[in-house]
């Protein structure tokens, strides 16, 4: 136990004991005697020197302010002063020590005498370049975020519109889209578990190809990383490519293969080889669709190289070369390879779902996917409760009869598992509809989970699956 030195006021001790804690320097400004005390501490913050110093009318106490902000801090405090007897300004001071500028947030307050005139200010100051520090860094994080969704948005567009030009069928549409923002989805799960560092041209092999044909499709070579604008090219590619070998080619029978091998070649970049064999006679194209053209002029120019596509009798076969600058170094923080992604030639739902007669609890935060679940599932038939936005009104909605739900796996930031455990103990099933890759869907349910983006006849397919008989 720490006892006051003898002679020293205990009140005293205990704002000693406060400002040393809080890591505040203090002044003082005595106005008659026209002087500034400078506290060590206060030195340690500032780096003014310690000790009784003329003030020169304060402005000693301005002399470090950094230039830009020495005229509106010494307004804004005098100001304050005379108005309210107290003043606190944030500003930029050079050390008189080292020369560091620092950012520094002072306080304090006016003492007047029994007649009004003011006799001392004392006030307080503290470092708070971290706190600034960490502001600049959120700004610039925020910025960047603005930045990706506004580029994700325009791809999402963008693709929308050149599948749109090139289908003659909603369904067409809806199916081959679907596809297209699901790989881009996998590119971008990739990209965050690295903290958007890059991504590994196995995990993004992997996520396309793992689980299609099983046994058919061989991917191999060095590890490489590449950049968010590299990684979701290749991850397009590696789609287009897959899905017409499903459809067409040597995927769309049990005899063919396909294999994926890449090497890193002198100037830094990589070179990336897809083979096809043991399929049918391939027929070369008499129409140039967008999958062609995403490969022969997108991938290109996104990975600064270039794309050769040939159409041989025994097998497509694809080589795409990329320059350095597609190319990182490994990521600090590196996920591991991504669960395979079913690929599919036809839409989710085969055929009509018929939910006629159940009623189905939708959970999920974002409106305009909560309207979409809602047509969706009351399209097949089934009496839809809900939605609900929030974890409490979702809650609220279990005391009626429910025979299945779709739960998004956070609403505004609350999981949604009371509400998974509810629905669990009352041996309701129900499907996760998540935005979130494996490390955030909700653990311990043994309940399907579906990825956004998701076509919303996969929702009531899945609905219908677990409400069929036996």
């Amino acid at each position: 136990m720490v006892k006051p030195a003898a002679g020293r006021n205990l009140d005293h001790e205990r704002l000693e004991l406060a400002l040393e804690s809080a890591r505040l320097g203090d002044y003082e400004w005595d106005m008659v005697e026209d002087v500034v005390r400078i506290s060590t501490r206060m030195s340690e913050v500032s780096g003014l020197p310690a000790g009784e110093w003329p003030a020169e009318k304060g402005e000693f106490l301005y002399r470090g302010v950094h230039p830009e902000d020495r005229d509106r801090t010494r307004q804004f405090m005098q100001d304050s002063m005379r108005a309210e007897g107290r003043f606190e300004a944030e500003y930029r001071r050079i050390r008189q020590d080292d020369g560091r500028t620092v950012w520094m947030r002072t306080s304090g307050l006016l003492v007047c005498d029994e007649a009004g005139r003011p006799v001392r200010a004392v006030g307080v100051a503290q470092d708070v370049g971290d706190r600034r520090a960490e502001e600049d860094r959120r700004r610039a994080l925020m910025a960047e975020l603005d930045h990706r969704v506004k580029n994700v948005l325009a791809a999402v567009q963008a693709l929308a519109v050149q599948t749109a030009k090139r289908t003659t069928s909603l369904d067409s549409f809806l199916s081959t889209f679907s596809g297209r923002l699901k790989s881009m989805a996998s590119a971008n799960e990739l990209l965050t578990a690295a903290r958007w560092r890059g991504a590994a041209i196995a995990h993004l092999a992997a996520a396309e190809l793992g689980g299609i044909a099983p046994g058919q499709t061989r991917w191999e070579g060095p590890e490489l990383f590449l950049t968010p604008r590299a990684a979701n090219a290749l991850s397009l590619a590696l789609h287009e490519l897959a899905t017409n070998a499903v459809k067409y080619g040597a995927l769309s029978v049990e005899s063919g293969r396909v294999d994926v091998r890449w090497t890193q070649i002198a100037d830094g970049g990589f070179e990336l080889f897809w083979t096809e064999t043991g399929g049918p006679p391939v027929v070369v194209p008499t129409h140039k669709g967008f999958g062609t053209t995403l490969l022969g002029q997108v991938t290109g120019r996104e990975l600064n190289g270039e794309v050769e596509l040939e159409y041989r009798r025994g097998g497509v076969s694809v080589r795409l070369r990329a320059g350095p600058a597609a190319v990182v170094s490994r990521p600090e923080t590196v996920p591991e390879a991504p669960a395979p992604r079913k690929i599919e030639a036809t839409p989710a739902a085969q055929g009509p779902v018929d939910l006629r007669g159940k009623r189905v609890l939708i959970v999920e935060d974002a409106v305009l996917l909560a309207l979409e679940l809602e047509t969706g599932l009351a399209d097949a038939g089934a009496q839809v409760v809900g939605p609900a936005y929030e974890l409490a009104e979702a809650m609220s909605l279990l005391a009626g009869h429910i025979d299945a739900a779709v739960l998004d796996a956070n609403l505004n930031g609350l999981a949604v598992t009371p509400v998974a455990e509810a629905l669990a103990t009352r041996g309701v099933p129900f499907v996760f509809a998540t935005g979130y890759g494996d490390s955030g869907a909700p653990m311990g349910f043994d309940a399907p989970i579906i990825r956004k983006p998701y076509d919303v006849t996969q929702v009531a397919a899945a609905v219908g699956a677990l409400l069929a008989p036996g």
